[in-house]
């Protein structure tokens, strides 16, 4: 096993939703998002009794026997349960795919929705009701409980960018949000670096914000410069109750690089850690293009725009193992 050397943990901002003084917690924001793209969210309205229950039923839904939970296997609509290895997000220093499983949780539309068609909406692949009772009522409630968190995060981004508040929550953009709970259980594997191994590989998160719910065994890892050599690696610690947010490519994209999306990874220390990760993406059909505010004559648009279906889907294909293989394992 590689030498492990004591955390350096990461001074990061925390945000309270509920401070009446909305300019201060905007430059609070504003900060955080100028220097690594992260930060905590607090007093954020979901009670901690209530996430302690989700945990508790995650739990319960990996603790499951390996067969039940390829019963719910992701489909092409990336709902559903993603096995060991599924993934693999840093493939030139990864030897295989991470050592944690998934399962994602979209925002459900029935069969008979015209949009349950479109590629990230339609049903989700729920385990059976009698295998998990009142699992998917409890799922569903913390998603769109995340929902209006992710909504109140946007509009603070918003006025940092001296953009209008509700900029974001227009029909257009966050109207029909992708909106994506994924639960997380990296097993209890320690890592290594310089073997390849990984609970995480480094990577920068697709969309436009992510808001993690994390357990209180460490883990997670951000690197404020990726173009470093060698890279800095900081440790951020687990905040009782609070989301960890970050700031994903879109946005990155959207504000012409003036706020960051910021490379991490999660290093297993051979502790079993549990997280949930509440990906927060535009509607399929949004546009994104430079920022009014982020361009002028002397900083033009680095990003041509783009539809908001066609990054994601290329993004989702690019760093998940093909179905297929599944399907040869269970033949």
């Amino acid at each position: 096993m590689g030498k492990q050397s004591t955390p350096q943990f990461s001074a990061l901002n925390c945000i309270d939703l509920s401070n009446p003084d909305i300019n201060q917690s905007v430059n609070l924001l504003k900060e955080a998002c100028l220097d690594s793209g992260f930060f905590y969210v607090v007093n954020h309205g979901i009670s901690q009794e209530f996430m302690d229950e989700v945990f508790a039923q995650s739990k319960k839904f990996f603790s499951l026997p390996h067969n039940e939970k390829m019963k719910t296997l992701r489909n092409e609509q990336h709902r559903g349960y993603t096995p060991v290895l599924d993934e693999l997000l840093d493939p030139e220093n990864q030897v295989h795919g991470d050592y944690k499983e998934g399962y994602y949780i979209g925002v459900e539309k029935g069969e008979d929705d015209p949009q349950s068609k479109k590629p990230f909406y339609g049903p989700n692949n729920w385990p059976a009701p009698d295998v998990l009772p009142g699992w998917r009522e409890t799922m569903e409630k913390f998603h769109q409980e995340t929902l209006e968190v992710g909504k109140a995060v946007a509009k603070m981004i918003a006025l940092a960018l001296d953009l209008d508040a509700n900029y974001f929550d227009r029909p257009e953009i966050l109207g029909e949000p992708i909106a994506i709970l994924r639960l997380l259980h990296y097993e209890g594997q320690v890592s290594d670096p310089s073997k390849g191994l990984y609970g995480a590989g480094a990577h920068t998160d697709f969309g436009l914000i992510t808001l993690l719910a994390t357990d209180d065994v460490p883990g997670l890892q951000i690197c404020k410069d990726r173009d470093a050599k060698p890279q800095k690696w900081e440790d951020v610690a687990p905040l009782k109750g609070a989301f960890i947010v970050n700031l994903g490519d879109m946005l990155e994209r959207w504000s012409n690089c003036v706020f960051k999306s910021t490379l991490h990874r999660v290093l297993g220390n051979g502790q079993g850690r549990y997280s949930i990760a509440y990906f927060l993406e535009p509607s399929l059909d949004c546009l994104v293009e430079c920022l009014p505010t982020c361009k002028s004559d002397s900083n033009p648009p680095k990003y041509p725009p783009i539809l908001c279906h066609d990054y994601m889907t290329q993004r989702y294909k690019d760093t998940h193992a093909d179905l297929n293989i599944y399907k040869k394992q269970q033949a």
